[in-house]
């Protein structure tokens, strides 16, 4: 297998676990619900622990993931101080997580329809990672 594809997935995984982190960082501050944080605290260590996993993939490949852009991660963070500004509830920090999340797992979900020959384990990882965004979305639901 082309060694190049997995290294694009692994990279597009562990962006997406760096962006949910930082995100859950960013609107974590926001959030006074007890429940809501917990739920936010949980994800966090998640997609730290999904971040690990990307990294001894990489390692096997002799390679280190691309660092997320400063310039998305300042967006990100604006973003959420522009849509929180008048509406801090549960609610509406429910549905920005959700939609950026399912941007996630529809490039998740692409990567893994158009790539089928890429390595088992990164592969599996792929799979996790989509399935652990996707319940994650079914968790903030129920705060919409």
């Amino acid at each position: 297998m082309d060694e190049n594809i997995n290294l694009t997935i692994l990279n597009e995984i562990h962006k997406g676990a760096k962006m949910g982190m930082d995100s859950i960082s960013f609107v974590s501050e926001k959030v006074g619900d007890p429940v809501m944080k917990d739920n936010l605290s949980y994800e966090y260590v998640e997609y730290d622990k999904i971040s690990k996993r990307v990294n001894e993939q990489f390692s096997k490949y002799g390679e280190i993931p691309d660092e997320n852009d400063m310039k998305d991660k300042f967006m990100s963070w604006m973003g959420v101080q522009m849509n929180t500004m008048t509406d801090k509830s549960n609610s509406k920090i429910a549905e920005m997580l959700i939609q950026g999340t399912t941007m996630g797992i529809i490039e998740g979900r692409k990567l893994i329809n158009h790539n089928p020959r890429a390595d088992e384990e990164v592969k599996k990882l792929l799979n996790e990672f989509v399935t652990f965004q996707e319940n994650n979305v079914e968790k903030m639901k129920e705060f919409l």
